[in-house]
């Protein structure tokens, strides 16, 4: 698999730049795969440097790079469809899940984890509903609009630098609501888990843990209704993921290293403005 793995990169490079039937069929043609049926993505070489890119963010997203995994969204559901990108991001995530929760499995507050659960399962069914009926442009503009509410949720907490959470039930049970929603219609509820997992003061790596094993469940809790349902999961949208497990890995080693050295300022900045724009590109397309 590195081998043909590698083998993809070069095509991808030296190739001239014009509008493939993922031609990448013809490197595969010889492995284990189905692949004339798997990938039969139309893709041009920028737009598959931009998957791989997007898939780099995901795993750099888990392992320090605040805010990272963000901005892939509106560039995958620009390529490949507002619905269908997100069944294609999700084992995606999931697979990054797996790093962090391995990484940081002794520090989750299941406290946390167990209060937000409930309602988040009946968000994410409101968001199975609601995107089951809608036309995909419409879904792109939703997608568009909680990614420009989700930068908002993380300039306003960066100014407000703590942020007062109410009483009682009401704050955990409307986060989960509003989280199950964002997250099965795009993959987007990090800011706003991140806006109650930083209300309740929690220490960094406890932090890091408790979210790490919040999105693991509910992503691998969301996959059979994007295979039943949705049908955006098929063995095609999975072997593409399967294909870039590598670059997941790598951002996520990537993620680790480059925190050291990037201003986080000037970082941040950058991201939340080119992740807004992005999402404004998407509902204006």
């Amino acid at each position: 698999m590195i081998i043909y793995f590698g083998k993809i990169v070069f095509f991808i490079i030296f190739e001239s730049n014009e509008l493939c039937y993922f031609r990448i069929t013809k490197l595969f043609s010889k492995s284990f795969l189905p692949v004339n049926e798997i990938f039969t993505f139309q893709l041009t070489f920028f737009e598959i440097a931009l998957v791989v890119i997007s898939a780099l963010l995901i795993g750099m997203s888990k392992t320090g790079i605040s805010g990272a995994g963000m901005a892939m969204i509106p560039i995958m559901a620009a390529i490949f469809g507002g619905k269908l990108s997100t069944g294609i991001v999700l084992p995606l995530l999931s697979m990054a899940d797996i790093f962090a929760v391995v990484y940081y499995h002794r520090h989750a507050n299941w406290i946390y984890i167990l209060r937000l659960i409930p309602t988040t399962v009946v968000g994410i069914g409101i968001g199975i509903y609601v995107g089951d009926i809608i036309s995909d442009q419409v879904f792109k503009d939703i997608m568009g609009v909680i990614v420009i509410c989700s930068v908002g949720i993380l300039i306003w907490r960066d100014i407000r630098k703590e942020v007062r959470i109410p009483a009682g039930l009401a704050f955990p049970l409307m986060m989960g609501l509003a989280g199950g929603f964002t997250t099965m219609v795009g993959n987007a509820a990090g800011a706003i888990m991140a806006l109650y997992l930083l209300s309740m003061r929690l220490p960094k790596n406890e932090y890091i843990g408790t979210g790490a094993w919040f999105f693991l469940i509910i992503n691998l809790f969301k996959i059979p209704f994007h295979i039943l349902i949705w049908e955006t999961i098929s063995f095609k949208t999975f072997s593409l993921d399967i294909l870039l497990l590598p670059a997941i890995a790598a951002g996520a080693f990537l993620g680790i290293y480059i925190v050291k050295f990037i201003p986080e300022k000037a970082y941040r900045i950058f991201l939340l403005v080119t992740t807004a724009l992005s999402a404004l590109v998407l509902i204006i397309k």
